[in-house]
C-alpha cells in the first residue's frame, strides 16, 4: 500500500468468489471510523460531512504485468525514483 496526497494505491490478492466491491466498500468503512476516532482532533478542521473517503474507487488487474513491477511501482508511489518504470498508460 502507498499513495500520493489524493490517491492511494493497494495491492491484493483475492479469489474469484470475492465482491471486489463490498470488500472496497468495508475497508472504506473501517478506515474511516478508525481514521477518525485515532486522529479526530486533528481532522476536525478538515473535515465536517459525515464520510472519509469518496465514494470512487477503482480496481484494476495487473494483466500483462508482473506482481514485481506492480509492487514496485507501488512501493515507489510519490517518489523520484520511478524513473525506470514505464508509464502505465502504455
Amino acid at each position: 500500500m502507498n499513495g500520493e496526497a489524493d490517491h492511494i494505491h493497494i495491492l491484493f490478492d483475492a479469489p474469484p468468489q470475492i465482491n471486489l466491491a463490498n470488500t472496497i466498500n468495508s475497508y472504506k468503512t473501517v478506515t474511516s471510523r478508525y481514521i477518525r476516532k485515532e486522529f479526530a482532533e486533528h481532522l476536525t478542521g478538515y473535515y465536517w460531512k459525515p464520510y472519509f473517503w469518496s465514494r470512487s474507487y477503482m480496481i484494476l488487474t495487473s494483466g500483462g504485468a508482473t506482481i514485481e513491477v506492480v509492487k514496485k511501482y507501488i512501493e515507489e508511489q510519490g517518489t523520484s525514483n520511478r524513473s525506470d518504470l514505464p508509464p502505465l498508460n502504455q
